[in-house]
């Protein structure tokens, strides 16, 4: 089973290819704590994807990070995202007796609002390996969502804006924009 997948996800690599089948994000709505069920803001939009496309998407943000973090693109005090840099840069000023202050910036839906078009001509002009590039457009384009209610089977849509978010644990991976 190793053998296979690291097959699949090599080959996805060679050919800059992300298989169709994995684009469709089955979107559950879960009602925020606290908030009147009749409203549709009120609800989360918790998005579900195959195991597969997950495991594939690590592997494709560690060549990003490490193309960002290797060709030093990335500026050095964001610590949002980046893995342990926050936590190390907290520790080290609290053993030199230093204070820390954080900023945090949090847009409103900005994951909705990601122009895929730009973000590709962002990736080219940072020097992006033309293979990643191609392979992050391939990933991009024609991403679809099913809305599932209960029982529920809709049919798909197309993604008409937006970008997936992430695979956080606690945040919605895919951000639906009808």
């Amino acid at each position: 089973m190793v053998f296979a997948l690291t097959e699949i996800i090599n080959n996805i690599f060679n050919f800059s290819y992300f298989p169709n089948a994995w684009k469709t994000a089955v979107v559950v709505p879960i009602l925020k704590p606290g908030k009147d069920p009749t409203i549709p803001e009120n609800y989360r939009p918790i998005s579900l994807l195959s195991t597969l496309s997950k495991i594939t998407e690590n592997f494709i943000l560690y060549k990003l990070n490490e193309h960002l973090i290797g060709n030093k693109i990335l500026c050095p005090e964001q610590f949002g995202f980046r893995k342990s840099l926050t936590t190390n840069h907290i520790t080290k000023g609290l053993d030199r007796g230093e204070c820390t202050a954080a900023v945090f910036l949090d847009i409103q839906k900005a994951f909705y609002r990601v122009w895929k078009q730009g973000l590709i001509y962002k990736l080219i002009t940072y020097k992006t390996p033309p293979n990643l590039v191609q392979l992050l457009n391939s990933y991009l384009d024609d991403r679809k969502f099913v809305v599932r209610i209960g029982s529920s089977s809709p049919e798909s849509k197309t993604m008409k804006a937006g970008i997936p978010q992430g695979g956080g644990e606690s945040r919605p991976f895919f951000t639906p924009s009808m």
